[in-house]
C-alpha cells in the first residue's frame, strides 16, 4: 500500500471520471482531493499542500496546459497531465508548460498508478547521491549535490521533480554522457503505449527546460551538452 500521507489533487471536469479516479486511488492508499475545474483547483492549492497533481488537459475555461504554465510560476509540485489528444505536439506543449509526465486517454488505471508512483520517486530526497564533489559550479549557477539544490547567487532556482531527478542523475557522473534510453529508464517512464521514441522525445523536452535554468544561452549549451550518438552530459567548471 502507498504511504497514506501522500496527498493527490485530481482535476477533471468529467464528474464520472473524477469519481472513478478518486475511488481507485483511495483504494490504493492515497489521500485524494478532487476539483472540477481550474478555478476550484486554484482555491484548493491556495489552502492545501499536495504531493502530486493529476490534471486533465481538455477542460472548459482555463485548460490543463494553461493552468500548468501558471502554476509553474510558484509551485514545484509534480504534475501529471491526462490528455485525449493524440498528436505528439500537443503532449510536448504540456511538457514545455512544466508538466512532469503525461498519459493519453483512454488508459488503464494500473498504468496511471505506475506513472504516479514513478513521478513520486523522482521527488528529491536528502541522501547524498555521489561520492564526488559536493558542489558543482555551472558558471553563475551552482548545484549542491547533497541537498539537490540549484542556486543562482543566494537565490534558489526552482526545479520540478523531473528536473531535480535529472540533475541528480547527471551530478552522479559529471563529465560522462548519459544516453536518452538510460534517462527514460532512470526517470521511471518506460515505453508504455506511447513507444520509446515518444518517451525519448519527452526527455528531450525536459532537457530543454532544464537548460533554460542553468545555461546563459540555452540554445548554445555549455554545461548540459548534447553528445552526438551518446546522449547528454553535464560538464561543470
Amino acid at each position: 500500500m502507498q504511504d497514506p500521507d501522500v496527498h493527490l489533487l485530481i482535476v477533471d471536469d468529467d464528474e464520472r471520471i473524477r469519481g472513478l479516479l478518486q475511488k481507485f486511488l483511495v483504494r490504493h492508499g492515497f489521500w485524494v482531493t478532487a476539483a472540477r475545474d481550474a478555478a476550484q483547483a486554484r482555491r484548493l492549492l491556495g489552502g492545501l499542500e499536495f504531493d502530486l497533481i493529476v490534471l486533465d488537459v481538455m477542460m472548459p475555461g482555463e485548460d490543463g496546459v494553461r493552468l500548468t504554465r501558471a502554476l509553474r510560476g510558484t509551485l514545484t509540485t509534480p504534475i501529471l497531465l491526462l490528455t485525449a489528444k493524440t498528436e505528439t505536439g500537443d503532449r510536448i506543449a504540456g511538457l514545455e508548460a512544466g508538466a512532469d509526465d503525461y498519459l493519453a486517454k483512454p488508459f488503464e488505471p494500473r498504468e496511471l498508478l505506475l506513472r504516479i508512483n514513478a513521478i513520486l520517486r523522482r521527488v528529491p530526497h536528502t541522501e547524498p547521491v555521489s561520492t564526488g564533489p559536493k558542489i558543482l559550479h555551472l558558471g553563475a549557477i551552482r548545484y549542491d549535490v547533497e541537498r539537490g539544490a540549484l542556486m543562482s547567487g543566494d537565490d534558489p532556482v526552482r526545479l520540478t521533480a523531473t528536473e531535480s531527478q535529472l540533475m541528480r542523475i547527471f551530478a552522479a557522473c559529471p563529465g560522462e554522457p548519459v544516453s536518452r534510453t538510460k534517462l527514460v529508464e532512470d526517470l521511471g517512464r518506460g515505453a508504455g503505449k506511447d513507444g520509446s521514441t515518444a518517451q525519448e522525445r519527452a526527455v528531450d523536452v525536459q532537457i530543454t527546460r532544464l537548460r533554460r535554468k542553468i545555461e546563459a544561452d540555452p540554445k548554445q549549451p555549455r554545461y548540459l551538452q548534447t553528445v552526438r550518438g551518446a546522449g547528454y552530459m553535464l560538464a561543470p567548471d
